[in-house]
């Protein structure tokens, strides 16, 4: 059975009212544990699609980007949006049964949260609404305002795109503390280092984006320090 055949199955055995916690209780070992992941994402998706009051044919496609879906399977993949879209659960259930499946892997929880901001700004609005909602669901995942600001400055135009913001750091730090907090990311978001972790192939694709963030964040960090030593000197 293919991935999306599995996926498809499990969302519509949730759109059939199969209770939340059965359904995920079944995904909680390798591979499944990577449909799980591709549940989230969609499922959440699909319902912050409707935060802003509208599902746009870029919020459905957007997952083309984040999974890399083979034309083969573009079909089932709608089929799982719109499940999710229609099953009687609330976005709530999902995030909290989730936040308890990745407990122990808090960095998947992060890569969820880049998914779910990829599908908030494929149609290049960031609503109020999807705004309200990541907020939420961060909430849930137990992550602190600060990353979840972080996540926002990176995805959203109209957010503030501070360096110090997209490191976690605050101004003033110096900057070899910032430079051992540079390196740790860059480290942690290694596709090896995820690959080891267990992380879902769909999470490590993420990863890509998030360090080209992480390393231009350093580089502006860094030129920012030269700036100051030239005024200062």
């Amino acid at each position: 059975m293919s991935l999306w055949s599995r996926i498809s199955d499990a969302i519509a055995a949730l759109a059939k009212g199969e209770p939340l916690s059965a359904v995920f209780d079944h995904l909680r070992t390798a591979p499944e544990r990577s449909v799980a992941f591709t549940i989230a994402v969609i499922a959440l998706g699909a319902k912050m699609a409707k935060a802003d009051g509208l599902v746009t044919r870029d919020e459905v496609t957007v997952f083309r980007k984040v999974f890399q879906i083979a034309q083969a399977d573009e079909a089932g993949a709608a089929r799982v949006f719109n499940l999710a879209r229609q099953d009687v659960a609330g976005f709530e259930d999902y995030a909290m049964r989730i936040s308890a499946m990745f407990a122990d892997d808090r960095s998947t929880l992060c890569d969820l949260m880049e998914g779910l901001f990829h599908v908030a700004m494929a149609d290049g609005t960031y609503h109020p609404g999807e705004d309200q909602f990541l907020e939420r669901v961060a909430e849930i995942f137990g992550l602190p305002d600060s990353e979840f600001r972080s996540l926002r400055s990176r995805f959203v135009p109209d957010a503030v795109g501070d360096p110090f913001t997209v490191l976690g750091v605050e101004r003033g730090t110096d900057i070899k503390d910032i430079r051992a907090v540079w390196r740790n990311m860059v480290r942690q978001n290694h596709p090896d280092q995820m690959i080891a972790r267990g992380v879902p192939q769909e999470a490590i694709k993420l990863a890509e984006k998030r360090l080209i963030d992480i390393n231009r964040a350093w580089q502006e960090i860094q030129e920012l320090q030269v700036e100051q030593d030239v005024r200062g000197g």
